[in-house]
């Protein structure tokens, strides 16, 4: 293929991306603020700027336009492990990466009201039965896809060892329990010194 051919594809690749992103953020965002009975697929392309046709290519629901942005956020965590140095530690990488992505902010101030409400929002939407059942399968996707990024960081063969595989699954449930954690939290508490502690007890093998 020739080289602009290939660029030309990896731009239409990379507009895909983008349309993904934008349809899955505007659901997130329409389902917090009006709660999740309340939110069509209509309203969400209006938001987006998009066509119920290019929805409806895209997903086939409102929940699996919301776990995409799970699975997005992981895939990105698996790119950043690509560029980091590889003199750096592997779980150095791993917590810069996931911070970057799940608190990008660098959260380290009190919650503002605006954020109690979103927290509230967000515990509510998380708790619909078809969106858990969608965050599951793109979990097991995402894992998939970081086992192979950690593999290639480790010179560890994913089809073989054991290793990239843990690791990613650890990850994952790592990055989902301090998450619920700071959802529940009460008073809230901001992600990333919570992001922090998860892994810096998991890097240590989890002493007590």
């Amino acid at each position: 293929m020739p080289p602009e051919d290939d660029a030309q594809l990896g731009l239409r690749e990379r507009k895909k991306r983008e349309t993904r992103t934008a349809l899955s953020q505007a659901t997130i965002r329409l389902c917090i603020e009006r709660g999740w009975d309340n939110v069509t697929v209509e309203d969400v392309a209006a938001a987006a700027n998009l066509s119920v046709r290019t929805f409806r290519n895209y997903f086939s629901s409102k929940a699996e336009a919301i776990a995409a942005s799970h699975l997005e956020r992981m895939l990105r965590i698996a790119d950043s492990l690509r560029t980091q140095p590889v003199t750096e530690p592997l779980w150095d990488s791993i917590v810069h990466a996931v911070q970057a992505e799940f608190a990008p902010g660098g959260e380290t101030g009190e919650p503002s009201p605006h954020d109690q409400r979103w927290r509230d929002g967000l515990r509510l939407m998380l708790a619909e039965p078809a969106l858990q059942g969608e965050v599951v399968k793109v979990s097991a996707a995402a894992e998939e896809e970081l086992a192979k990024a950690i593999a290639e960081r480790t010179g560890t063969d994913v089809t073989r060892d054991v290793y990239p595989k843990l690791v990613a699954a650890v990850v994952g449930a790592g990055s989902a329990v301090a998450v619920e954690y700071c959802l529940r939290a009460d008073p809230p508490v901001p992600l990333t010194p919570v992001l922090r502690e998860v892994f810096d007890r998991i890097a240590t093998g989890l002493a007590t």
